[in-house]
């Protein structure tokens, strides 16, 4: 090839490459008439002295929606979150209602659907595997499998379920793969797909990106969580310390990069969250300005 048509052909690849994909283009659009979320685990000990001065607050932050920590467990958290305006499109729900169905006091995965379906929600996550279901390969894969089976009922009700990351899954399981390959491997990719966790990635020692464009349009929602610098791997979820959990923008994640490849994808729905925070209110609040100032 000659240097002249080289150069040529590299600016025009350049150039396609920078302009935004109309999936990309009309994904941000509807993330923005959506607005941005907020997961209430972040402000867990607020809600639980003074639900409605702390759903006034993430209001007040700015934020549009949020999503709720137990479906069961939230019908006046809904009632209040609504009639303040904010959004509640998605929740999460108790993993053993999947992956452990006969244990005491599980509620059945229908009477989830039913109450999922009640308050009108669109989506459904579970965010964690206990201890000792999780431990071998095989276990993961029966998961994986009961996984598959309840999202058939998930969308026969015209809702969606997700997986969501921790940084467990990141650790090699069986041989040279992690559970998260298990999970890729095994969940139905037209039934399941996943909110995916940059921190739990990048604290797993797996490159957010990187893994966001290797699930491509699995992707279903983004937790937006950044991580301090210089943290090292972790996938033992009680041992990350406190302070690994950083508001977004403190830490190192490419945040823009993150919500330009989750929309490149037709990713519509983002979530602020943040485990750990000595002030959860004010974390919310800068978190919200900095995610507003990329978005």
């Amino acid at each position: 090839m000659q240097r002249r048509t080289f150069l040529a052909t590299s600016s025009a690849a350049a150039l396609a490459a920078s302009i935004p994909s109309p999936t990309c283009e009309a994904a941000m659009r509807a993330a923005k008439r959506n607005g941005l979320g907020l997961q209430l685990w972040t402000v867990r000990n607020q809600m639980a002295d003074d639900p409605k001065a702390t759903l006034k607050a993430v209001a007040d932050a700015g934020y549009k929606q949020v999503e709720l920590m137990n479906v069961l467990e939230s019908a006046e958290i809904i009632d209040i979150a609504r009639d303040l305006g904010l959004k509640v499109r998605s929740a999460f729900i108790n993993w053993e209602s999947i992956g452990n169905s006969e244990g005491d006091g599980v509620p059945a995965f229908e009477e989830i659907l039913e109450a999922a379906g009640k308050h009108g929600l669109e989506y459904l996550v579970f965010g964690y595997i206990g201890r000792q279901a999780r431990d071998t390969g095989d276990k993961l894969r029966k998961i994986a499998d009961a996984t598959n089976k309840a999202a058939e009922l998930t969308v026969k009700a015209e809702m969606k379920l997700s997986y969501h990351n921790h940084s467990f899954e990141f650790e090699k399981i069986d041989g040279d793969q992690t559970g998260f390959d298990i999970f890729i491997e095994r969940f139905d990719d037209k039934l399941v797909n996943f909110e995916f966790d940059v921190f739990w990635a990048a604290i797993g020692g797996w490159d957010p990106i990187e893994t966001m464009e290797r699930l491509g349009d699995r992707l279903g929602q983004i937790h937006l969580k950044d991580i301090k610098k210089g943290q090292g791997v972790e996938y033992d979820e009680g041992k990350v310390p406190e302070d690994a959990f950083q508001e977004v923008g403190d830490g190192t994640i490419d945040m823009k990069k993150v919500i330009e490849v989750a929309a490149k994808y037709g990713v519509t729905q983002f979530h602020v969250e943040q485990d750990q925070s000595p002030d959860p209110l004010k974390s919310i609040v800068q978190s919200y300005q900095y995610t507003k100032k990329i978005w």
